[in-house]
């Protein structure tokens, strides 16, 4: 019976490996900085009470929130259930399956790439440069059929901004070919970034934006497109009918009113504090090649023997992210900034282990990809 079951299933999603999420890998951890959270939980008390009505598709209050936040208008503003799904929306608005592609830049996030399979549309990647930045030329040779562009900055998991110029350059490349999203799931960790202030000259562009890890709202699911209100228009076309529910569009308001956007902030100072002195412990440490710089809230470090430390720090409750998978990543693992006590954890167990030489063979880590 589950053969036929198998049998009955699209080709696509019978082949798809999924993205394997922080929460899907598990782990027995009392430290956990493997999936980009805030370290405490926010407190928030629900005012609406209306849960015998359906939400509005589009809670008002919300969007016109995020708008001024974003200093943007209503009608440029989208909100959906987390960012993630904002990426699919792009992809079931723009692309024929099994004519058009999805173009993105390894190593980045997941995403990307196992949303378009899903729908059947083709995945082309282009690898980034050795310092991460977009290769442009190959971009270019790589557009043909290409409808749905995806740039991650700060990219995850690498932590770097990638260059500005570079955006517009490939926005001047898909002019009239495709659309171009650019993800700040992270910008409110270096908001000077943002390309918001574009969309007035691309109305091929969309920004994917979050309340998952500045605001502390990773289990509230609730994301943003933001874009030009032709391209908003056409992703209402293919939303579900009530995306958000009641409690999420309640605590969503209240996290962006005047008050909480202050606290967002005085949240991102400390973590960016806590940031600073992780990097400079880590460069410490005996077992850590490299460490990458970050504008995000996580570090990148290449490690001489990344698999045993990634298994050491588990074992001892310690849940990082192995990135050896991810092209250009060997040896890389990927830490969460947490509290201040739970990066002192990581340095006292990281301080712990000798370094070892990159030839060294161990065991893999119990966390794939």
């Amino acid at each position: 019976m589950i053969d036929d079951i198998l049998a009955l299933a699209r080709a696509n999603v019978r082949e798809l490996t999924p993205y394997q999420s922080a929460r899907r890998l598990g782990g027995n951890g009392d430290v956990w900085l493997n999936a980009n959270e805030y370290p405490e939980a926010p407190q928030f008390a629900l005012t609406a009470q209306t849960f015998n009505r359906y939400p509005e598709c589009q809670p008002a209050t919300v969007v016109a929130r995020y708008a001024a936040y974003a200093g943007l208008s209503p009608s440029q503003v989208l909100v959906s259930r987390g960012a993630d799904e904002g990426i699919e929306l792009l992809i079931r608005a723009f692309c024929e399956p099994g004519r058009d592609a999805v173009l993105y830049c390894p190593p980045t996030y997941g995403m990307y790439g196992v949303s378009a399979e899903t729908f059947g549309v083709e995945r082309r990647t282009v690898p980034a440069k050795r310092d991460w930045q977009l290769d442009l030329p190959a971009i270019e040779a790589a557009l043909d059929g290409v409808k749905l562009i995806y740039i991650c900055s700060p990219n995850n998991p690498t932590g770097n901004l990638v260059d500005p110029q570079a955006i517009r350059a490939v926005l001047e490349m898909a002019r009239g070919k495709a659309i171009v999203a650019v993800d700040e799931a992270y910008i409110e960790f270096c908001p000077q970034a943002t390309v918001t202030g574009w969309l007035a000259e691309y109305p091929h562009l969309a920004v994917l934006r979050t309340l998952s890890k500045a605001f502390a709202l990773a289990g509230l699911r609730c994301g943003f497109t933001l874009a030009n209100a032709p391209l908003i228009a056409l992703l209402m076309k293919v939303i579900a009918p009530y995306p958000l529910s009641t409690p999420v569009a309640d605590i969503a308001a209240q996290a962006l009113s005047e008050r909480g956007i202050a606290t967002m902030r005085e949240r991102v100072a400390g973590l960016l504090a806590n940031r600073a002195e992780l990097m400079d412990a880590l460069a410490g440490c005996a077992c850590v090649e490299q460490v990458f710089a970050s504008e995000s809230n996580y570090v990148l470090a290449r490690f001489t023997d990344s698999a045993n430390v990634f298994k050491s720090l588990w074992d001892q409750g310690i849940i990082l992210r192995d990135q050896n998978k991810q092209p250009g990543l060997a040896g890389c693992l990927r830490i969460t900034v947490g509290t201040r006590e739970e990066c002192r954890r990581v340095i006292d167990a990281l301080k712990a282990l000798p370094a070892v030489s990159a030839n060294t063979m161990t065991s893999p880590s119990k966390e794939p990809m």
